[in-house]
């Protein structure tokens, strides 16, 4: 397993409410950590503030209590008031620069890249990593540039150290393609969110990546 010391989590659960239902999503969470899951991020688009931050101290009891990271998608003031790890952020997203400035080293970043020449970004100088998006299209992210695909994940693998996320379809079939391609973390919604048994479908993705 060629785990990255910068980001040690290669098996990444993106997990919102919708994505599981009719299953309770907190279960799944759960579940998910149980079985092999390295770091959860909670990712509702929809939510109102008040509902998201609500949902994600919910998460964040259950994460604190495995000792795994919880990272916040977009909401960056919610990801510090509930002393989150992280936040990702897309291109429409609050700007990284912008984050880093407002508080400081107290999370880590994540940004989705879409275009190659957002590696030349200033915001890069503050990212701690990136997340690939998508690797291939996927119904559950539907405002997408670039589908990469493992050629063009290769391609960024050989053009940045930073840690690479590789998110978009990624399943059973997909996982260990995109882990061999240098990606350094899988981000699963589906393939967890929507099995039958989240704890065995995490187990069986930690295990191909190797």
């Amino acid at each position: 397993m060629h785990i990255n010391p910068l980001f040690p989590y290669p098996l990444y659960l993106v997990i919102s409410e919708r994505d599981c239902y009719p299953k309770n999503w907190l279960q799944v969470a759960e579940e998910a950590i149980i079985g092999g899951v390295d770091l959860i991020q909670l990712r509702e688009k929809t939510d109102n503030p008040a509902t998201f931050l609500a949902k994600a101290m919910r998460l964040k009891k259950i994460t604190d209590h495995y000792g795994i990271p919880l990272v916040i998608n977009d909401a960056a003031a919610i990801a510090h008031q509930i002393g989150a790890w992280g936040v990702h952020v897309g291109q429409n997203d609050l700007k990284p620069v912008a984050i880093r400035e407002k508080y400081g080293d107290r999370l880590t970043i994540g940004w989705s890249i879409e275009a190659v020449q957002q590696l030349e970004s200033q915001q890069m100088l503050v990212v701690d990593h990136l997340g690939v998006s998508p690797i291939f299209s996927t119904p559950t992210k539907r405002d997408t540039v670039t589908e990469w695909g493992i050629t063009g994940l290769k391609h960024l693998r050989n053009r940045t150290e930073k840690p690479l996320i590789a998110i978009g379809s990624m399943n059973f079939h997909t996982a260990q393609q995109a882990w061999k391609a240098g990606a350094d973390s899988i981000a699963v919604v589906s393939a967890i969110c929507q099995s039958a048994d989240p704890r065995q479908a995490s187990a069986q993705l930690k295990a191909l990546l190797k």
